[in-house]
């Protein structure tokens, strides 16, 4: 497994903490695939904008079928996420 310098959310200042802050009041918590892009927050506020434009954004498939391929994706590259 690969490791990845992150911020620590108890070290989260500025942008980053914001956007930690909004990952806990969205899913409970801040998930991995978010904190590997700490260290450039404008990456980190590009990546969710991508996400919730592929899983919330207009599309004939349902949230379910999305999450599904997601899984899917993550299994066939061996993530444990």
């Amino acid at each position: 497994m690969a490791w990845i310098k992150t911020i620590a959310e108890d070290e989260a200042e500025g942008s980053v903490k914001r956007q930690y802050d909004a990952a806990v009041k969205r899913a409970g918590r801040v998930f991995n695939i978010l904190k590997i892009n700490s260290l450039k927050p404008d990456f980190m506020r590009s990546f969710l904008a991508l996400y919730q434009q592929l899983m919330l954004g207009p599309s004939r498939l349902t949230r379910a079928q999305r999450e599904m391929i997601a899984v899917v994706v993550s299994k066939t590259n061996s993530c444990h996420y």
